[in-house]
């Protein structure tokens, strides 16, 4: 699918297993899904920009590159909030915005409840991140409250993708990349991925 990253890896492919093993527990659950997150997050700045900066090493002058970029990371709460651990070991000077949005259970719309963004300026590179895309309801708006905020720069990470979600995300963000761990089968009838790996949130927070 255009845009669509899906990044192969053993520690993913060992992690995602045990995140989706219902047997996994909380503790193991957060470590797992740490893992994953960095490794997708390391896939997803590949694109950062750098300038160079001479330095002295303890031996000799050497040419090396530091990132340029500013970079806001954006999670999708609640279950977003879960990424955001892995974005801070890698990028600690990374500027960090707040999207809630919950989706009606029965009509699978995301409704807005809560919104707080940094300055976004057109150069700066946005990461918006959420462990799963299922009906793409929740990333679509999103990414318009981003770009409406004067983003142009966006990549979408997400650990578990639907075909659903992510057709409708291609659809109406063409321009957007999107990293991801895997592309499941569909969604059922519920709007639940499958096979899914159950409520990211309540297995990650422990409130199963």
């Amino acid at each position: 699918m255009k845009n669509v990253t899906v990044v192969a890896h053993p520690l993913i492919n060992n992690s995602m297993t045990l995140l989706r093993d219902k047997r996994t527990q909380a503790d193991e659950f957060r470590r797992h899904s740490d893992i994953v997150s960095k490794l997708l997050l390391i896939e997803a700045t590949k694109g950062l920009q750098t300038e160079t900066s001479k330095i002295e090493t303890p031996i000799a002058s050497f040419s090396g590159q530091l990132l340029t970029d500013r970079v806001v990371v954006v999670p999708i709460l609640r279950a977003g909030i879960s990424m955001l651990s892995a974005a801070y070991g890698l990028l600690p000077s990374i500027s960090v915005g707040f999207i809630g949005l919950v989706r009606d259970e029965k009509t699978a719309i995301a409704d807005k409840y809560y919104e707080k963004l940094p300055d976004i300026k057109s150069a700066d590179t946005i990461f918006i991140v959420d462990p799963m895309l299922a009906t793409g309801g929740s990333m679509d708006e999103a990414l318009n409250i981003v770009k409406s905020a004067g983003a142009k720069r966006i990549v979408v990470v997400s650990i578990v993708c639907a075909p659903e979600g992510l057709e409708r995300v291609n659809k109406k963000h063409s321009n957007v990349p999107i990293i991801t761990a895997a592309v499941d089968e569909k969604l059922d009838s519920n709007a639940y991925i499958v096979p899914g790996l159950g409520d990211f949130g309540d297995r990650y927070f422990g409130t199963e």
